[in-house]
């Protein structure tokens, strides 16, 4: 598994590289035979830290979690904890889901675009039409809408902690 372990406005020990790299192996390990990477990053608060941890486990399935503790290995461990206690949850779906794929594609083609942001209020009036009405494209990039079920729909929003996901009904 790639780890990449990062911190904002925080040094990261190779004492606590090895620490994350410990834990994180042994929790994946149980439920799949690798994971594709992992990215780690420490923040500092005022009077905390915090740790955000993202495993790309593949198939397009993201598990995310956060922790927040007054101490930096404490914030690490209650975040790996969250992503522990998801992978138990859905360990079974998440197995079948793996034994099925047999290679062949579950989603359909689509076109993804990014779009620039509006422009601020301050420099438009309530009643000024817009000069040009069709918004700029920043990014285009081909996608893939899965075909899931609902309960996998379900599953895969809990483990990335995402509000919404964009998928076919299958």
């Amino acid at each position: 598994m790639q780890l990449t372990v990062k911190g904002r406005h925080i040094g990261v020990s190779e004492r606590l590289r090895e620490h994350v790299r410990e834990r994180l192996d042994s929790a994946i390990n149980k439920y799949f035979m690798t994971a594709i990477d992992a990215h780690v990053v420490f923040e500092s608060n005022k009077r905390s830290f915090n740790a955000h941890i993202t495993i790309h486990v593949g198939a397009g399935i993201t598990l995310q979690g956060q922790g927040e503790a007054e101490e930096l290995f404490a914030s690490f461990d209650v975040a790996a904890t969250r992503v522990e206690k998801r992978l138990r949850r859905y360990k079974r779906r998440l197995r079948d889901y793996h034994r099925g794929r047999d290679g062949k594609s579950r989603g359909r083609a689509a076109q993804q675009y990014v779009i620039e942001a509006e422009v601020d209020a301050e420099h438009t009036h309530e009643n000024d039409e817009p000069d040009n009405i069709s918004p700029v494209i920043v990014a285009e990039a081909n996608t893939e809408i899965e075909e899931l079920t609902v309960g996998e729909a379900v599953m895969r929003m809990d483990l990335a902690e995402s509000p919404a996901l964009m998928f076919f009904n299958r």
